[in-house]
């Protein structure tokens, strides 16, 4: 067997922890550790440790794993902290360059089992990110019901496509991965559907509530709501709001910039509460195939 990487991860105190040892080889796999912190916990059959950290600090995690032709051994470091999260840059599958606007759950259901079962959840690549068109009020052809991105209370729905947003996040989770989520700061998105616009709270505990881990938030309309042209301040304004409302929730969230680079990004993403962020603006191929795995941005290291 293999102990592969990435080799640290962090969470927030209290919140829940959810890390799968990136280790492969011939299967079936055993996993012991050594120097757990208080509170987690690890399956040894899967080598997912999970549980939530009982207090910060960074613990160093002796990890052995073994399988019929052997055994290796090495460290894993874990970090609690208020701001621990994406120690790495974020791997794993986005919907949007497969799939676009035919997305649905059972696709991101696939690709989650397709990711368990390619390996690439033993190579450090957890995320099963579901990007544009989730939202409800969906119409084709359009124009999209505005109206019907919410429901009475005024909490976001979802398109018949995704009819059990929980169960489906429930699902990734049970793989041992992590979801992502999608919105936009704006009153809409890039494709014209319901966005977060006076309502940023109301859906980030929507977010949380369905259990996600991610979210990426894309300018998309808020250049209709900004001053135009927009100031650094202006720019720094929607994210900010969100990342200052992430941090209060009872889950942790990785928080993906989406604004394509502009206003130097790079140099205040973290300050408003980033984890990573675009640099550039889409990239075009006609490569799908190759655009599937890993995301068009950078963390807060650059590499």
């Amino acid at each position: 067997p293999l102990l592969n990487y990435p080799r640290i991860t962090g969470a927030t105190p209290g919140k829940p922890f959810m890390f799968m040892i990136p280790a492969s080889g011939d299967e079936p796999l055993t996993f012991a550790a050594k120097n757990l912190p208080a509170g987690l916990t690890l399956d040894a059959k899967t080598g997912l440790i999970s549980g939530a950290l009982k207090a910060g600090g960074r613990a160093v995690v002796t990890i052995t794993v073994t399988n019929p032709k052997g055994k290796t051994t090495g460290d894993i470091t874990i970090v609690g902290g208020d701001d621990a999260l994406a120690l790495t840059p974020p791997l794993g599958w986005n919907s949007w360059n497969a799939w676009g606007n035919t997305v649905t759950a059972e696709r991101v259901k696939a690709s989650a089992d397709g990711m368990v079962k390619s390996g690439l959840h033993r190579q450090g690549y957890p995320y099963i990110n579901i990007d544009e068109v989730w939202e409800g009020g969906l119409r084709r052809p359009g124009p999209h019901d505005q109206a019907a991105g919410r429901d009475a209370n005024g909490d976001p729905t979802t398109n018949e496509n995704f009819p059990d947003m929980k169960g489906l996040v429930d699902y990734i989770h049970s793989l041992g991965l992590k979801a992502g989520i999608y919105s936009s700061p704006g009153p809409r998105t890039c494709q014209g559907l319901m966005a977060s616009y006076q309502h940023e709270e109301q859906d980030a505990r929507a977010y949380v509530r369905w259990g996600f881990d991610y979210l990426k938030y894309d300018w998309c309309s808020y250049s209709g709501v900004a001053p135009n042209p927009p100031s650094l301040d202006d720019r720094k304004k929607p994210y900010k709001q969100m990342g200052d409302i992430l941090k209060t929730l009872d889950r942790d969230v990785v928080f993906s910039i989406c604004q394509y680079g502009a206003g130097s990004v790079w140099e205040w993403g973290n300050d408003v509460g980033g984890h990573l962020w675009r640099m550039t603006g889409d990239i075009r191929d006609n490569w799908p195939s190759m655009s599937n795995i890993g995301f068009q941005q950078t963390g807060r290291e650059q590499y």
